[in-house]
Order: structure tokens, then sequence, then C-alpha cells
């Protein structure tokens, strides 16, 4: 029993530390990032995962039509927008 609790033991931590470390704190960014993109609405200013700073102009399911500076209309998916500006 000691030398199977010898062996398997720090696997099992190693597997503990490697979940608290790497993939709870990936997962708590996805769902945040999936909560950020189902919450968009018209006028937020976003970027998008290209580096575009534009303003939504309207919304689908699962389209984003963003208005860029210079007046141009471009149509996205929504999980090409990365972050919500905050100005």
């Amino acid at each position: 029993m000691e030398n199977l609790l010898g062996t398997v033991g720090p696997l099992v931590l190693m597997f503990a530390i490697f979940y608290f470390l790497l993939i709870r704190p990936q997962q708590k960014r996805q769902k945040a990032t999936a909560q950020m993109q189902a919450d968009l609405k018209k006028g937020d200013k976003v970027i998008t995962v290209g580096g575009l700073h534009a303003i939504v102009d309207s919304l689908d399911e699962g389209t984003v039509v963003l208005k860029a500076g210079d007046g141009s209309r471009l149509t996205y998916d929504r999980l090409a927008i990365r972050e919500v500006k905050n100005d």
C-alpha cells in the first residue's frame, strides 16, 4: 500500500498543481470572453483579434457589423471581438 501511494501520490500532486495553475485560469478567461461577446451592444467601442479599433454598428446572432474610423462598415464574427474598451 505504501509503495502504491509513493508512486501515485506525486503524480496526483503534479496533476493538481497543473490544474490549478494552468487549466482553471484558462477556463475562467474563456468564460469571461464568452460573456463579454454575448453582452455586446450597439455603440460599444471594441478591439478585434486583428487589432481593429471600431464601434459596434449592429448585431446579429453570430456576426457584428463594426464601423471603423473612416466610416466604413465591416462585418465580423462575434468570436473575433477581443475586448470592449471602457472609455
